[in-house]
Formats: C-alpha cells, structure tokens, sequence
C-alpha cells in the first residue's frame, strides 16, 4: 500500500506503509481511551466497531478501552488531568470550557474539518482553535405514547404543536387518569430540566434576543421573560413533572415513560434513542412501544414557535499531553467520512456532527425513527447550543441551580428565579 502523499497521511487513516517499515517491524504503541456510554448499547457499539477497523487498518496501535457512566467519568478525569495521569483520549461535551481553558486538550486543527458541519465545528472551538471531534448531535424533543394519548382522547394536532391552552388541558387530563404528564429526570444531570424554561425564552423571544438574555445583554427582568416563566410555572403547578423530580436519575426518567410506571410524554434529547434502543433488558422501551414525537408547545406570545435548540453533545477530545498526537489525530480522522456518519445514523439513530445523508440509512427502525425527528423539525429554526452551552461563570452556576432544579420543581418563585438570573450577571 502507498500514501498518496505526505498532506494526506492523517486525512486517509494513516497509510500502513507512512509509519516507517513494516508493522512487524513496529513497536506497538497503545492509546488509552476513555469514555461514557457504559451502558449505551448503539454508541458502545458503533465506536468499539470503529476502534477494530482503525486498528485492523493501523496494526502498529492499540487503544485501550474503558467505559464508563458520566458521573464516574468525570470525577475519574478531574483527578486524573490535575495529576498529568489523564488518557490519550476521552469523552467531553463542548459546555466544559475549563478544559479549553486549562491547556488540557490537544489542538484538532489538522482534523479534515470538511467533513464536519460548521456549526458542530464552531461548538468545539475556543479563541480561534477547535478541540473536540463532535460525534453526536441533538435537538430537544417531545416523545409520547401514542396509544396513551389516544386512550384520554387527545389529538396531537396535524402541524403536531400544541397551543398553549391545548397543552395545559393534555396535563390536566393526564393528571386525572393519574398518569405523570411529563417524564423527566435530573437527579444526575445539570440539564434536562432546564429543557422546559430554555425552549420557552427561545420562542417567545426568537434567536437574536435569546442570544442577548444568555449573554447577559437583555435583561431577566424584561416582561418577555417574566411572563414566560409564569407560563410555565402554571403547566408544572398543573402537576406536569413526576413527584420524585429531583431525584429521578435520567436513565430512570427513560424508564418511567416507556415501561413503569408509563408517563405521557417524556421531554428529552434526540439521543432518545441510545438508551430506549436498547434491548428490553437492558432498560430499552418494549418492541411495540407506540412511540410517538411531537413539538414542544407553542408559547403564549411567541415571536419564532419554530425556534428550537440544536446541540453538540457525546464528543471525543484528545489530551493535550499525549505523547502519541499523530495516532490520535489519525484514530479521529478515521471517523471524519460520509460512510461513518451514515452509519452513526444507521447504528445510533440520532443525529451528528459529522456530514452525513440519512436518506442512505439502511437501518429501517433508524429510518423510521429519523422520518418522525424529520416531521418535527420540519421549518425549524435553530439556535446552536442550550444554555449552558453558551453561558459561562456565575450566570451558567446559577442557570443549572435554578431552571434545572429548584424553579421547575416549584420550590422557588418566579421573583426569585429572576432575582437570582438578574444578580448573577
């Protein structure tokens, strides 16, 4: 096998041939590799896979795994960065900026960015310089269960968004039934609750002036937001949220609409899929599930109802003191091609960073599942990344403290929620 040339060693997965003899000949070098998504069967899968072929494709290197949960995973890498002990490569999510700011990661600027969204690129970039390889995407959506839905004789409607009346009359049905309108859990994340506040500002405000309350430019106080707060303290007052809120892990939230005790709706990232996916015993939703995926509620007042958050999530970074820079760059570049991202789509069934085309997905549960993710986000307009994506400091501390937490589970008023937003600023 020959190289084509020196300029693509690292874009074509390193050429067997451009390490210097023969791989008999090779000291084997072994990358240690890091990563959430224990129990996330299609994203274990899809990256173990991609590991094998790199390897079977570059002899001369090994990468260690280990997986992890989230939680575990990050404790493990606070330590391990602040005692230079840290793999060569790990998992990250863009909203660790201390990361970047630290000169813990390596710069990925020879990465073949072309095959990369530019938005996805601009997630992971930081004064000028990208760090992170963004493999999953993802937008908030509304999943329910149809036959649920059906048997309290509710009609989501054509253009699948409630009105605002419409959707408070959903919870109050449910709340009759004794069926939780809403499953959502943040006993262990910072945040999907957050969800509920987040994707109401957006449409009541539209991206520009979202964009100025975030960065701090608009303030909390102004009657958009205040009034927009009180609406949807009104839907959790209604009883949206399960009872056990606050402590409802996330993947116990997937549980509680899909299997027991069977919420409404569940109000989660397009990542959905890589934890109901899953075998029934492995925490997956029944096979005949009758899953459904609405929009989030129109908004009293809105200026954009079409407005909804895109985010980069799940992401692999390399560690900034690594001693082996040219195989980790050329272990990302091997994910960096239109065949990867179709079977990201295929394996994963959620969106990604990567440039792909779903219309080649082979998987018919992808296909299938992709063809609702396509309905609701049919004219969308998007802003590029959730709060605490964007925010930074006291205002994103504060941020996860109240909107995550203490405001939808009703333990702080709407006075004090913009108090506290105001003050952080």
């Amino acid at each position: 096998m020959r190289c084509k040339s020196l300029s693509l060693l690292i874009a074509s997965s390193m050429c067997v041939a451009g390490w210097g003899g023969s791989a008999h000949a090779q000291q084997v070098k072994e990358l240690t590799f890091w990563s959430h998504w224990a129990a996330e069967v299609p994203k274990r899968t899809f990256v173990e896979e991609a590991i094998k072929e790199f390897e079977a494709k570059n002899p001369g290197v090994k990468i260690k795994q280990t997986w992890y949960e989230k939680t575990a995973l990050y404790a493990g890498l606070k330590t391990a960065l602040r005692a230079n002990q840290a793999p060569d490569i790990f998992y990250a999510e863009p909203d660790q900026v201390e990361y970047m700011e630290n000169g813990f990661l390596l710069d990925l600027s020879q990465l073949n960015w072309a095959a990369v969204e530019p938005w996805a690129k601009e997630s992971w970039s930081y004064q000028g310089k990208p760090y992170g390889l963004p493999l999953e995407a993802w937008t908030v959506e509304l999943y329910y269960n149809k036959k649920t839905m059906s048997d309290l004789g509710i009609s989501v409607p054509d253009n699948l968004q409630f009105a605002p009346d419409a959707f408070l009359d959903m919870v109050k049905k449910a709340k009759a039934k004794s069926i939780t309108p809403m499953a959502v859990g943040v006993g262990d994340r910072p945040y999907p609750g957050a969800h509920l506040v987040h994707e109401a500002l957006l449409k009541r405000l539209g991206i520009d002036e979202y964009g100025k309350l975030l960065a701090g430019k608009l303030p909390w106080t102004d009657a958009r937001v205040v009034d927009t707060l009180k609406w949807v303290k009104s839907l959790t007052d209604a009883g949206l949220l399960p009872s056990t809120f606050t402590t409802l892990k996330l993947a116990e939230a997937h549980g509680y609409f899909h299997t027991n005790p069977g919420a409404l709706t569940f109000l989660n990232g397009s990542w959905y899929t890589s934890r109901a996916f899953n075998p029934v015993d492995k925490g997956g939703q029944p096979t005949d599930f009758p899953l459904g995926i609405m929009q989030f509620p129109s908004v009293p007042g809105a200026t954009c109802n079409e407005c909804r958050s895109i985010s980069v999530g799940g992401s692999y970074v390399g560690n900034a003191a690594t001693k082996n820079a040219t195989e980790v760059l050329a272990f990302f570049n091997s994910f960096l091609t239109p065949e990867m991202g179709n079977r990201w789509l295929d394996v994963v069934k959620v969106q990604t960073g990567i440039k792909s085309d779903a219309s080649k997905m082979t998987d018919k549960q992808a296909a299938d599942y992709f063809a609702m993710i396509n309905n609701t986000n049919a004219g969308a307009k998007y802003q590029f990344g959730i709060p605490i994506q964007v925010m930074g400091g006291k205002p994103k501390e504060v941020f996860t403290q109240v909107f995550n937490n203490a405001f939808p589970a009703g333990n702080i008023s709407v006075e004090d929620a913009v108090k506290q937003m105001a003050a952080a600023y």
